[in-house]
C-alpha cells in the first residue's frame, strides 16, 4: 500500500494576508486533517504571517470507517508494549516499512507548498501527532534541505537501527509526550530522542506527566515558542 494521490485538506490562510512561513499538520491514525487543524488558531496568534495546511493522510483508516491513516497499524498491540517495553524498538522496526513507502506523499506536499508560496524550505515547519509524528519524523531528515523545524506530540521514530545512513539533514525538534500514553507508551519518545541525540539533532523532549494519548495546554505552549522560534517572521 503506497500512496500515489496528491493530498488535501483544511487550510488556515495567514492571517495577515500574506505568507512568509508554512506549517504542516500531520494528524494521527483514524483521524483527518479537521483533527488538527484545530490547533492553527493558537499558533497563529504568534505567527500572523503562516499559513497552516492540514492534510488527510491518503487511505482510509482500516479500523475506523470515518478516518484516515498514513499506514496499516494492524499488527500494532499497544498493551504488549506497556507489558514489555523492551520490545518497542522491534515494534517500530515493522512499522518502519509502511512509513517508508508513504513519505513520499508528505516529500510532494511540502514540494508543491514551498513552491506556491515561493519559500525556501527553512520557512515550512511539520507538526505531527501520533503516526503523523512517525511521517514527520520519517521525512524531515530524509530531505536534502532542511526544513525550519518539527514538532512530535506522543509518537516515535521508526527504523531508528537505519537512521543514521538515511539523514540528509538535521533541522530542529523538540518532542512532547504524556507519561501515561495508553497508545504511543512514552518509551518511544525517550527512544527517538536518545536516537535525534546521538547522530547530532538539536532536540528537546518535554515529558508531560499524567497526560495520555492527546496534546494539553503546556504542550501547546510549547510548540508554539519552538515554532515562532524557527520560524519567527
Amino acid at each position: 500500500m503506497t500512496a500515489k494521490t496528491a493530498l488535501n485538506g483544511p487550510i488556515l490562510p495567514a492571517a495577515s494576508g500574506t505568507t512568509k512561513s508554512i506549517v504542516i499538520l500531520l494528524h494521527g491514525y483514524g483521524a483527518d486533517g479537521n483533527d488538527l487543524i484545530g490547533l492553527a488558531p493558537s499558533f497563529a496568534r504568534i505567527l500572523p504571517d503562516t499559513a497552516f495546511y492540514s492534510p488527510n493522510a491518503p487511505f482510509p483508516c482500516e479500523m475506523s470507517p470515518f478516518g484516515r491513516q498514513w499506514f496499516s497499524l494492524a499488527e500494532y498491540d499497544p498493551e504488549f508494549l506497556r507489558r514489555q517495553p523492551e520490545t518497542m524498538s522491534g515494534a517500530l522496526r515493522a512499522m518502519a516499512e509502511g512509513a517508508a513507502k508513504n513519505a513520499v506523499s508528505i516529500d510532494d506536499f511540502i514540494d508543491s507548498l514551498l513552491a506556491k508560496h515561493n519559500l525556501p524550505a527553512n520557512k515550512l515547519a511539520l507538526v505531527g501527532f501520533s503516526q503523523g509524528t512517525m511521517m514527520a519524523l520519517q521525512t524531515a531528515p530524509r530531505r536534502n534541505l532542511a526544513i525550519a523545524g518539527v514538532v512530535g506530540f506522543s509518537g516515535a521514530l521508526l527504523g531508528e537501527e537505519a537512521f543514521a545512513g538515511a539523514i540528509r539533514s538535521k533541522p530542529p525538534m523538540i518532542l512532547v509526550h504524556g507519561t501515561a500514553d495508553p497508545v504511543v507508551p512514552i518509551e518511544a519518545s525517550r527512544l527517538a530522542h536518545k536516537a535525534l541525540t546521538a547522530n547530532g539533532f538539536d532536540v528537546e523532549l518535554h515529558e508531560r506527566p499524567n497526560l495520555q494519548h492527546g496534546i494539553d495546554e503546556e504542550g501547546i505552549n510549547l510548540a508554539s515558542a519552538f515554532l515562532s522560534k524557527h520560524l519567527g517572521n
